[in-house]
């Protein structure tokens, strides 16, 4: 079985995907039937790999990665089991994200401009960082991958997504003077590098070092942990997708259009991503609550 695993792994990744832990869990699987002398996939030892996994979740992702392969290896020999999906009953769930204000936005960049560092240009990247993740609500990681080279004349090129994608950001004329901006700072503090945001070493920063920052700058602007968990980077993007749903222009398909239009421009693989954020925020809960109502009621919305 190792061999279809390898050749399963070879036609994924020339699509773009990168599946290492695809990788260690169908390695581990083929040992495993290996040692039962099955070179058939079966619903039985499929389950029963799986199972030996601590939590739900990890056992359903193990188990769903085997009903991937044994739906990859039915095209070409049937005698492979057709795995039931879903074995173990897991339904994902979403931690509940924080919403800035625009106070608390300002804030933020504020405080990253007073940031207390020697290198004079190191406050001013960590601004222009987090400005930039408000006012397109891109991926920390993608805005770290970003290369000067990634900004053209029609938006932002990006090249390092989540899901091996490029898609090209437009970006608002605010957005292009900050970008600016800091571009000329930057070229006179003579910082090199392909990177757009670097280190007072010129090296691209990392996120860890980032996240660190963040948390320094969440407790100047007197943002608040909830419960035993602060508000992350990744709440940015959370907070560009609702204030866009909210602007949404009104009517049913227009509403429609406009989440299409938010999930392209996030990058999201699967509308419901962007859907999720419907049930965000009071304002979004009682526009789908009357929504619903409408329809019950037969009135065209």
């Amino acid at each position: 079985m190792i061999a279809a695993v390898e050749t399963y792994l070879a036609v994924r990744r020339a699509v773009g995907f990168t599946l290492s832990n695809t990788e260690y869990l169908l390695r581990s699987f083929a040992g495993f039937a290996k040692e039962r002398k099955q070179r058939l996939i079966r619903v039985d030892a499929s389950i029963e790999w799986a199972s030996q996994a601590r939590s739900v979740a990890q056992r359903h992702t193990r188990y769903q990665t085997v009903c991937r392969f044994a739906d990859y290896l039915r095209i070409e020999d049937p005698r492979h089991e057709s795995l039931p999906t879903n074995h173990f009953g897991y339904r994902k769930t979403r931690r509940v994200p924080y919403i800035y204000s625009n106070g608390e936005i300002n804030g933020l960049v504020l405080a990253a401009e007073r940031l207390p560092l020697s290198d004079s240009l190191t406050p001013k990247t960590y601004a222009a960082l987090i400005s930039l993740l408000v006012a397109t609500g891109m991926r920390i990681s993608e805005a770290l991958h970003l290369l000067v080279a990634d900004i053209t004349p029609n938006g932002l090129l990006i090249r390092k997504t989540k899901f091996q994608k490029t898609r090209l950001l437009p970006l608002h004329d605010t957005a292009v003077a900050g970008l600016g901006q800091y571009l000329e700072l930057r070229q006179t503090k003579k910082r090199a590098g392909e990177h757009l945001f670097v280190s007072c070493e010129g090296q691209p920063l990392v996120y860890w070092k980032v996240r660190d920052v963040y948390r320094t700058l969440l407790r100047s602007t007197g943002v608040k942990p909830i419960g035993n968990r602060w508000p992350r980077i990744h709440d940015i993007r959370h907070t560009f997708a609702v204030r866009a749903l909210e602007s949404s222009p009104p009517g049913r398909q227009r509403v429609g259009q406009h989440m299409l239009a938010l999930a392209t421009y996030m990058g999201h693989v699967n509308i419901n991503a962007t859907y999720w954020y419907l049930e965000s925020t009071p304002e979004l809960l009682r526009d789908v609550a009357a929504a619903s109502e409408n329809f019950v009621q037969g009135e065209c919305l």
